[in-house]
């Protein structure tokens, strides 16, 4: 009950549409939400995020991983927060110390390396990742000329052509693969890095096979179907929506190239950590937002952005489904045994 003499005042919550009357920069911000499927975690990465995870849990610690285990600062940040160690090289583990193997993979240097200080290795290698490592070795033994299409620098590409040391010539781009020699034409063969963009492998390829007509290619695509697939969705969402929004962290190769594949297809594009890197800017003009993530971006960013939209009074969130995904891998061995 009110007491004698006392005004209440009931603050009116004014609707989408008396906001859009009031403001007329309103209607220029966004409406719809559009979700691309798939998104996020591929089957590698929840491999590598589950062998971590249990490993957590089995172990008593301290447990290392060498390298990022997937390309994804709020994956990284958690495992910190569990008492994870990252470590650049293995000289930072103790002797006969616990250490993970990334998703990305190691060149058999590596491996040699953790044997002879006796660490005890968990392999979180992506099995598609391994795929390329074999072929790889095929090709070297069959005597081909080996040349990788891939980005300098990154880890898997450092793994791959540790396998055959000296033997592999890296190609990132056309004018490169114009430019690269080998000592029979006739016998060379194509590998690729898994998260590259399908469209940019495809133009360098088509520049290897002009200039050697007889390169040899993997008998299945080397790019990962998880990379391809979640491209092939965010063309649909950049088919629709005026901005595109990528979830994913700078260094992760796949994310990139989320972002530049919705460019390409006439969307303006930004990759972000999380909702909080959002740019109130951006969405100036933009009726229809769309939002994917990058194969190693977990599923709660996603969440987060579509919260975000929501108080913004977006009310219509569409998931776009470009196909459905059912691959799974078993974990490792190493895991198995235990």
């Amino acid at each position: 009950m009110r007491e004698p003499g006392v005004e209440v005042t009931v603050e009116h919550q004014a609707s989408p549409a008396e906001d859009r009357r009031n403001n007329p920069a309103a209607d220029r911000q966004p409406r719809k939400l559009l979700l691309a499927k798939p998104r996020g975690f591929c089957a590698g990465v929840e491999r590598a995020v589950e062998v971590v995870s249990r490993a957590l849990e089995l172990f008593p610690g301290p447990i290392y991983v060498r390298k990022q285990i997937v390309h994804n600062r709020h994956v990284i940040d958690s495992f910190c927060a569990q008492g994870v160690i990252f470590v650049e090289d293995l000289d930072e583990v103790p002797d006969e110390g616990l250490v993970i193997f990334s998703a990305h993979g190691v060149a058999p240097a590596v491996r040699a390396a953790a044997r002879e200080r006796k660490l005890q290795v968990i392999d979180a290698t992506c099995p598609l990742v391994t795929k390329v490592h074999l072929e790889a070795l095929r090709f070297h033994r069959e005597g081909k000329s080996l040349i990788l299409v891939g980005h300098k620098g990154h880890e898997e590409v450092a793994g791959t052509m540790g396998e055959v040391p000296g033997h592999v010539q890296l190609v990132g781009t056309p004018d490169e693969a114009e430019r690269v020699e080998v000592p029979d034409p006739e016998q060379v063969a194509v590998l690729t890095q898994t998260t590259l963009g399908v469209d940019d492998a495809n133009t360098i390829i088509d520049v290897l096979r002009r200039r050697f007509p007889k390169l040899v290619t993997p008998p299945s695509d080397d790019i990962c179907y998880a990379t391809q697939n979640r491209q092939i969705a965010v063309k649909r969402l950049a088919e629709r929506a005026d901005l595109v929004l990528v979830l994913g962290s700078a260094n992760s190769s796949n994310s990139q190239r989320l972002r530049e594949v919705a460019v390409d297809a006439g969307a303006r594009a930004y990759l972000i950590d999380d909702a909080s890197r959002i740019d109130a800017a951006w969405l100036e003009g933009a009726r229809c937002v769309g939002v994917t993530a990058g194969a190693s971006a977990p599923e709660h960013l996603v969440e987060a952005v579509v919260a975000y939209f929501k108080a913004r009074g977006v009310v219509e969130v569409e998931e776009v489904e470009a196909m459905q995904e059912r691959v799974t891998f078993a974990p490792p061995a190493e895991l198995v045994r235990v």
